[in-house]
């Protein structure tokens, strides 16, 4: 059997190398891009697609198709794992591209529920779950053919460019929708103007294929298929092998959790936070975010190329590390800085809730088919809704609970209690005289004011978050694929990746949410990946191995 040699890289990067980190990385954009909007896009997608059930439980609705998109991510890896370890890296994320790029452009003809019924929803779950299956083919693709493109001590550096493409796609789909929700107006956007962020991805998809299509195969991938060294059954080698399962689970357990519920934070729930807590204008804070992050996009490559030098471990604990003892205060700082009003409301006027514990239940209900009605839970669920924090006090006997502002007590009520027509006016009644204990304490209760808003320092604090995910991004997914031979690596390393992201970034924000409901801490839902972080920095320095000087050529 004849025996080809890797063919040595230079220093520089030539022309031929350029494209191939271009053709990998545009198409992840688009992928990304696709994969962002229907999480920019849920309010106006609730109400084409789940207009036949009420308001509320339509969103869920909305919010658990997205989530499917994340659910089918690892099965995706899977399938075009396998598919990518023995046909090639080349003609597979060709596939995904094509799968991701068909799906996103349907969604934009789907038919609105009024038109179609059922089928509308339907239609849409089922183009959402072609999506995940997609992404969760293609970014490992991309992330192997170029790994297996670069020179030897560069390869984070140069992977750094198609991970830092996840960031680029979520500043595409915003850079896309604010322009023509203000362009064309509420109605107008709300009753068509969706549809274009869709539709004009056609164009992206043709753009994405054209450059791609100018691609060869990989070297490596060549190399192995002339060696005779290709495996024909990739699923069984990586996970009926110990020596090769005990990897992925160190990958899916040990390393990428953090990094997926890091990423998710700095790019998703400090949106929520600004927005629904801290009640910043939602334009103003979408601004802020986008300012932030153009200004951490580079740390993607600083970081990769550190790791390259020092190695890929010590880049991300460390990331893992300034997340768990930093988030927590740099939320408390925006709160400051986003609007001061209401931090000194709750610093000088606490809120408490009084209420019997067996009436207070956990207001988790993905499925929207669980009811709340107990005064405990009225007045909690109302608290929520206005972003406030508070505490608890037991109260004694059956009595209904109330809410104390400072010295000020609201009576609560059960919606349970009595008819429809009382239970509304009861609500009515309880909803303004806790708006009005709340003004004479001086919570402020509508939009923060843009005066007291500190632009410059929330977008400090934004990039000093958004850089804990460039910190561990990239030396965790290049030490990923670094750990399998080039016969599984497509299979082994996408697996591993998409799980974690998937089922703790894609969970990130139902479980903070639960976190907040149940203890009435806004800052509490940060637990979540503050302790996903502090595990995972003991874990890695426990089980990880150093990979940056691994030759992937081999094995």
């Amino acid at each position: 059997m004849t025996t080809i040699a890797a063919v040595p890289h230079s220093a520089g990067m030539t022309s031929k190398d350029k494209l191939v980190i271009i053709a990998a990385s545009l198409g992840t954009v688009f992928e990304f891009y696709d994969f962002f909007l229907i999480g920019l896009l849920a309010a106006e997608i609730t109400k084409v697609f789940f207009s036949g059930v009420n308001p509320t439980a339509g969103f869920i609705f909305t919010l658990l198709g997205f989530a499917a998109g994340f659910m089918l991510r690892p099965f995706g890896a899977i399938v075009f794992g396998r598919l990518g370890d023995i046909v090639g890296r080349k003609y597979t994320f060709l596939v995904t591209i094509l799968l991701m790029g068909v799906s996103t452009f349907v969604i934009g003809l789907l038919p609105s529920y009024a038109t179609a019924g059922i089928a509308a929803p339907v239609a849409f779950i089922a183009m959402r779950m072609l999506q995940g299956l997609a992404l969760g083919g293609e970014f490992g693709g991309a992330m192997i053919y170029v790994a297996e493109h670069a020179p030897q001590g560069r390869r984070a550096e140069w992977t750094s460019w198609v991970i830092l493409t996840a960031a680029v796609g979520f500043l595409l789909a915003v850079a896309v929708i604010i322009p023509l929700r203000l362009t064309l107006g509420g109605d107008a956007f709300v009753s068509w103007g969706w549809r274009v962020p869709f539709l004009i991805s056609v164009a992206l998809l043709g753009i994405s294929l054209w450059i791609r299509l100018k691609l060869d195969e990989s070297p490596e991938f060549k190399r192995m298929k002339a060696e005779g060294k290709a495996s024909k059954a990739p699923l069984s080698e990586a996970f009926g092998q110990w020596k090769y399962l005990r990897l992925i689970l160190v990958g899916a357990l040990c390393i990428l959790p953090a990094q997926a519920v890091i990423w998710y934070t700095g790019q998703f729930y400090s949106l929520f936070f600004l927005t629904k807590v801290l009640r910043v204008e939602t334009l103003t804070a979408n601004v802020m975010l986008i300012t932030a992050t153009v200004l951490t996009a580079p740390l993607y490559i600083v970081f990769g190329a550190l790791s390259d030098r020092i190695g890929r471990r010590p880049v991300y604990v460390a990331g893992y590390l300034l997340c768990a003892v930093l988030t927590v205060p740099i939320f408390q700082a925006m709160t400051h800085y986003a609007n001061p009003s209401l931090e000194r409301a709750q610093v000088e006027t606490p809120i408490t809730v009084v209420a019997n514990p067996s009436e207070c239940s956990l207001q988790f209900n993905p499925l929207g088919t669980s009811k709340f009605t107990t005064s405990c839970d009225v007045v909690t669920d109302a608290l929520a809704k206005l972003g406030l924090s508070y505490s608890s006090e037991n109260a004694s006997g059956s009595g209904k609970a109330s809410v104390k502002v400072g010295d000020l007590t609201v009576g609560g009520y059960g919606a349970d209690d009595a008819d429809a027509a009382d239970a509304a006016v009861q609500k009515t009644r309880f909803e303004g005289e806790l708006k009005a204990a709340l003004a004479r304490k001086n919570y402020p209760l509508g939009t923060a004011a843009e005066d007291d808003i500190n632009r410059p320092m929330i977008v400090l604090l934004l990039c000093v978050l958004l850089s804990f995910g460039a910190i561990t991004f990239s030396p965790t997914t290049t030490s990923l694929l670094e750990m399998f031979p080039s016969r599984i690596r497509y299979t082994a390393m996408s697996f591993p990746y998409h799980l974690s992201a998937a089922w703790f970034g894609g969970f990130l924000p139902a479980t903070a949410f639960t976190i907040v409901a149940a203890t009435g801490n806004v800052y509490s839902g940060l637990y979540y990946p503050v302790a996903i972080a502090a595990t995972c920095f003991v874990l890695s320095l426990l089980f990880a191995r150093e990979t940056k000087d691994v030759d992937i050529s081999k094995g």
